[in-house]
């Protein structure tokens, strides 16, 4: 039997107009901005609309640390969301963005998989309508400003060896991380060292996921901190008067773009940083028009648990005054089978040792939204015909044990149909009461919340500070930053800081080589490990294989 691929499986669905999507969800056409048939964007000020009707349930999508055999985290949101409205729900999905960094480079594609998708899933995976290019226009206008305010005499004194702020572009190439520019003679600028970030890690990218409107975009954009002058004092975009040029190129780009799942549920698809070295959720601003339209709203964060989840919870709940209603927790066989040391070509096979020996990953994640956040949780295994019923059985008495119920996710082949028991173990406990609390304190000191981090939901030993990160600590808590949130950038391959430590390490440090403030986002970033901003393309790409024929039909995107 042959099996259709994502991408065929997309191209074969009969989308419905945007129009009707928009109608379905309870938008009105007056705030629906129209990009084609089947995508639009949707005003914010519908939430001017919507302010005194009470929220909807909000429920997280995370899953255990990945692993090259996959999880399915965004196919499990979207087939969730399907799998409500199947039990009579009005739900509404909340996502991320796709990079066209990881789509040419190792994945192909983000959004979701199977009969578990969102729709135009080519354009989604592309240009969409164009946010991640505003965002890149926005943060290289800011980089000209910077290097212009130099090179025109220079009034704010900055110190050209102290410049924070480095240009982006949304691909993988790693030949732009570090380079030498403004050479050429006087008239070319000024030399410096610089470098590239890929959009997703740009603070722009942060700022626009985290503003309520387009005066709290402005007001972020000025805060945004581009480098020092001689005396260590932090030169602001507000200096170089650039907010109001990089607000103007992000007014439509902050609006959420509505697009459908394949059954036809309403799913907004906004904004797209990465949750190993950003804070790896979608916008405020679309998750409250989630939770405002639907009575249940299905999102997700970023890679595990330990990176997209901690941040979604600690960082973003925070600033957005959002309270989950419970968690889901995805993981498959083949993937804890990983955890337990099996070679990703022998993961087919039944094998209870390996998988017992894996099973503390996810073990550890459920108990830290279960003791950590107190919120309400199921474990979704996302179903493979090569599981075991032994496996299943295994893993469904373990968690019993930590008293969480485990959902068979089956939505891959059958789309909401697939997700009907994990749509109704969500709805008995959304209906319970919960104590969400965050791991630390806004008031601990920047130390103290690294340390509780790290102790807390990574399960380390302790953090270590280099004497670099130290000094930068200093300098921030000097400045008046210490009672921000933290945004830990690190590896997504282990709870640890070190790519090899599967499974659930415990007697590790994790060090942090640099600490950035990230004024405009409103956070602390700690660089930790042999973490990047710019990543780089593999051997053999995912854009070796994407082609388009000659009536425009693209293929090998997943």
């Amino acid at each position: 039997m042959a099996f259709l691929s994502d991408i065929e499986i997309a191209q074969k669905t009969q989308m419905k107009p945007i129009s009707e999507i928009a109608a379905l969800a309870g938008v009105d056409e007056k705030y629906v901005e129209n990009y084609g048939k089947y995508k639009a964007k949707v005003d914010y000020k519908l939430l001017e609309d919507f302010k005194d009707k009470p929220d909807g349930k909000l429920i997280l999508v995370t899953a255990i640390t990945p692993t090259p055999a996959g999880e399915g985290k965004t196919t499990t949101t979207v087939g969730l969301a399907d799998g409500l409205r199947k039990i009579g729900k009005k739900v509404v999905v909340a996502l991320r963005e796709p990079s066209l960094g990881p789509v040419f480079g190792v994945k192909g594609g983000a959004a979701g998989g199977g009969y578990a998708q969102v729709v135009p899933m080519e354009d989604i995976n592309l240009h969409f309508t164009g946010d991640f290019h505003a965002i890149g226009a926005a943060n290289n206008l800011l980089a000209a400003m910077l290097d212009n305010h130099i090179f025109q005499g220079n009034a704010l004194g900055i110190d050209t060896r102290r410049i924070t702020w480095r240009r982006a572009v949304d691909m993988n190439d790693r030949q732009l991380r570090f380079i030498t520019d403004g050479l050429g003679g006087r008239t070319n600028g000024v030399p410096r060292e610089d470098g590239y970030d890929i959009t997703v890690a740009s603070e722009v990218m942060a700022v626009l996921c985290l503003s309520s409107d387009i005066m709290d975009l402005k007001a972020r954009c000025a805060r945004i901190i581009v480098g020092y002058d001689k005396d260590e004092n932090p030169i602001t975009a507000g200096q170089l008067h650039a907010e109001g040029a990089m607000t103007a190129l992000l007014k439509d780009a902050l609006k959420p773009n509505l697009v459908q799942t394949l059954e036809g549920t309403p799913s907004f698809v906004h904004g797209g940083p990465f949750a190993n070295i950003a804070h790896g959720c979608n916008s405020i601003i679309a998750t409250h028009m989630a939770i405002k339209l639907g009575d249940y709203a299905v999102t997700e964060a970023g890679f595990g648990g330990d990176l997209g989840a901690e941040k979604f919870l600690d960082i973003k709940c925070r600033m957005a005054n959002l309270k989950p209603a419970a968690i889901v927790v995805v993981a498959t066989v083949r993937a804890l089978k990983h955890h337990g040391g099996v070679a990703k070509a022998d993961l087919g096979a039944p094998n209870l040792a390996a998988l017992e020996k894996g099973l503390p990953n996810l073990l550890q994640h459920v108990e830290n939204m279960t003791k950590v956040y107190c919120l309400p949780t199921v474990v979704a295994i996302n179903r493979f015909p090569t599981d075991d019923e032994s496996e299943l059985k295994l893993i469904e008495d373990k968690c019993k044990a930590l008293g969480v119920n485990v959902a068979l996710s089956e939505v891959w082949g059958k789309g909401g149909d697939g997700g009907i028991d994990l749509a109704k173990e969500i709805v008995r406990l959304c209906d319970q009461p919960n104590k969400f609390n965050q791991s630390y304190s806004l008031d601990d000191s920047i130390e103290e919340k690294l340390s509780a981090i790290v102790k807390k939901v990574y399960h380390g030993d302790s953090v270590e500070l280099t004497p670099n990160a130290r000094k930068q600590m200093i300098q921030l808590e000097k400045l008046g930053f210490g009672k921000l949130p933290i945004c830990i950038a690190k590896t997504q391959y282990s709870f640890s800081d070190d790519p090899a430590l599967l499974g659930a390490p415990k007697g590790f440090r994790v060090t942090v080589r640099n600490l950035k403030v990230s004024a405009g986002a409103g956070f602390i970033v700690a660089l930790t490990g042999e973490i990047m901003t710019m990543p780089g393309l593999p051997k053999a790409p995912a854009a070796e294989k994407i082609d388009v024929d000659a009536s425009g039909k693209i293929s090998g995107l997943f």
